[in-house]
């Protein structure tokens, strides 16, 4: 049987090594290491970038329903404005003929402006619950912004990085790193 021609694999690891350091090797582990710690943190800085639009929308269309239930509030406040302004022109026509008006007709009257009180305390909580909710969708957009000019900054430095990866520039990766920095920042302070 013949024998196998022996290769020292040592020396082989040792060219292969040499060779990635001489095209910059190390530094493109640095760019691909740096890189992928920004798409990471860029993609949890999306999904907080939606979860908060998604949270801000929700709020908004229950504002929207609460507007809504308000002016259906009112609406009723009114329709009982009207049947206690008739039941006191009513009252008013029995007294003008000098006549006691019927007790069901003041029953009414004070029934309708009872009536009228709850209803328009009905609708002022609806408008403040509105109002609150309106508040939190507005508090919640601005957090969506924060999160995706952070995600926007992310992104321009994994360009950054892949550009310097092409050109082996280290004032690009650095470029990169800072803009990257800055992202991380941005999110950060949007989470705290």
């Amino acid at each position: 049987m013949p024998e196998e021609p022996e290769i020292e694999t040592e020396k082989l690891h040792e060219a292969i090594k040499e060779e990635m350091d001489k095209e910059g090797g190390a530094f493109l582990r640095s760019i691909a290491l740096t890189t992928a710690i920004l798409a990471a943190v860029g993609a949890i800085a999306a999904l907080r970038a939606g979860s908060t639009a998604n949270e801000a929308l929700v709020l908004k269309t229950e504002a929207t329903q609460l507007q809504a239930q308000a002016s259906d509030q009112w609406a009723y406040y009114q329709a009982k404005g009207l049947k206690l302004a008739i039941a006191e022109a009513s009252e008013t026509t029995w007294r003008a003929a000098n006549k006691q008006p019927p007790e069901d007709l003041v029953a009414k009257e004070a029934r309708y402006e009872q009536e009228q009180d709850s209803i328009k305390k009905i609708a002022e909580d609806k408008e403040k619950e509105r109002d609150e909710r309106s508040l939190e969708a507005d508090h919640e957009m601005h957090a969506h912004h924060g999160f995706a000019n952070s995600v926007a900054l992310l992104q321009v430095a994994i360009a950054l990085g892949a550009l310097a990866a092409l050109t082996r520039a280290r004032p690009v990766w650095f470029a990169s790193m800072a803009v990257g920095a800055a992202g991380v920042v941005l999110f950060l302070s949007r989470i705290l």
